[in-house]
């Protein structure tokens, strides 16, 4: 093969290579638009202590720390540079709204509670309100069958295993069959 033709090969193989890498990112471009349309499910993601404003209602200064525990549950965050610290952080990240995040800080002197330091928290009721996936709007079917729409089923018959409802009549002395087979 002539020495031109390998060269212009090369050539062509290098432009085609760097045109195929262009269009490359030029799909990625168009598939992020088509993402901005429609995004892929992503679940919530709810990490850390949740504290109610209940549950600091009930904290008071000079309470020991025990009690706190018992109040508040093991702190997120305990440092051995601050032992007198805890930190009780909670985030909550939903499709669809903005992420949440909330911090208490409880400081102790002499095994005490000496003082709170707290974001605005919400009830235990608004709270559990936000974890509630929204209902889908639009009237609900009836539950309820007329006597038309039940003719139009045919009647179970005995031998189809169909349930066949107890009498209430409140006979006492009803067999049943028994619970396990008799011969095991």
């Amino acid at each position: 093969m002539p020495l031109i033709s390998i060269r212009s090969l090369r050539t062509t193989a290098v432009v085609l290579s760097l045109a195929t890498l262009g269009a490359c990112g030029s799909v990625r471009s168009t598939s992020d638009k088509a993402l901005g349309v429609m995004t892929p499910y992503k679940i919530d993601i709810v990490q850390g202590n949740v504290v109610t404003r209940e549950q600091l209602a009930v904290l008071r200064v000079g309470m020991p720390r025990a009690i706190a525990q018992d109040v508040l549950g093991t702190p997120l965050l305990t440092s051995l540079f601050h032992a007198d610290r805890w930190d009780y952080v909670f985030t909550l990240k939903r499709q669809g709204s903005e992420p949440q995040a909330r911090k208490v800080t409880v400081f102790f002197a002499n095994d005490a509670i000496s003082r709170i330091e707290a974001d605005e928290l919400p009830s235990e009721t608004e709270f559990v309100s936000t974890l509630r996936s929204k209902a889908v709007a639009g009237p609900l079917p009836p539950l309820t069958a007329s006597e038309d729409a039940l003719k139009k089923f045919p009647a179970p018959k005995r031998g189809d295993g169909a349930v066949t409802p107890a009498p209430s009549s409140g006979n006492s002395g009803t067999a049943y069959p028994p619970l396990e087979p008799s011969g095991l």
